[in-house]
C-alpha cells in the first residue's frame, strides 16, 4: 500500500511545486512588459513643495529656486518642475526673478526650459523691467536667456513687444530678434 502512495504523493508534490513556480513567476516577479519601455517614463523620485539655494561664494552669485513639484527621470537625466520660481542675485547686478508654469532641466541644470506664462522681473521697484513670454531657454552658468516666441517688455510707461530675444544678464544687453514694436503711454 505504501508503494502506491509514494508515486501519488510525489506526483501531487510535483504538481504543487509547478503551480507555486507558475504563481511566483506571474504574481511576484514583474513581467517584462511592465518593465519594458515604460521605465523611462516613470520618475525615479518626486519632491513636493521644495526650495533651495545654490551659491558660489567666490563670485558672490546666489541662485534661489522653489517649485510646487519636482519629478526627476533617470533616463536622460531630465527634471520636470511645476510652478518653478528662480531668483538670481549677483553683487553689483540687478536681481533677476523668473517664474513659469513648468520647467524642464537637463543634467545638472545647465539648460533650463521654461514654458507657460513665463514672467521675468529684473531690478527693483522704480527701475523694474518685466518680461512676459510663453517659452524661455535659460543657460544659468552663462547668465543667458533666449526665446523664439513672442515677448512683451514693460518698464514704467513703455511697452515693447517682439518675436525672439537673447538676453545677457552679465552685460545687461537684450537683443530683440524680429517684429519689434514699442509704445509709450
Amino acid at each position: 500500500m505504501f508503494n502506491h502512495l509514494r508515486p501519488s504523493v510525489l506526483l501531487i508534490m510535483l504538481v504543487l511545486l509547478a503551480l507555486l513556480t507558475f504563481w511566483i513567476t506571474n504574481a511576484v516577479v514583474p513581467t517584462m512588459t511592465n518593465q519594458g519601455s515604460d521605465t523611462h517614463q516613470k520618475p525615479d523620485y518626486i519632491i513636493e513643495n521644495l526650495s533651495g539655494i545654490r551659491a558660489n561664494h567666490e563670485s558672490t552669485v546666489q541662485r534661489n529656486f522653489s517649485a510646487k513639484k519636482l519629478l526627476h527621470y533617470l533616463d536622460g537625466d531630465v527634471t520636470h518642475m511645476e510652478s518653478p520660481y528662480f531668483t538670481n542675485m549677483e553683487s553689483q547686478k540687478p536681481v533677476m526673478r523668473v517664474k513659469a508654469d513648468k520647467a524642464r532641466l537637463l543634467g545638472e541644470g545647465e539648460n533650463v526650459y521654461l514654458t507657460g506664462n513665463v514672467k521675468v522681473l529684473r531690478g527693483e521697484d522704480n527701475d523694474k523691467i518685466t518680461m512676459m513670454t510663453s517659452y524661455l531657454h535659460l543657460i544659468p552658468d552663462e547668465n543667458i536667456a533666449k526665446t523664439n516666441k513672442t515677448v512683451v517688455f514693460s518698464r514704467k510707461n513703455t511697452t515693447i513687444s517682439a518675436i525672439g530675444l537673447e538676453l545677457d544678464n552679465h552685460t545687461g544687453i537684450v537683443q530683440l530678434l524680429s517684429r519689434v514694436k514699442a509704445s509709450d503711454y
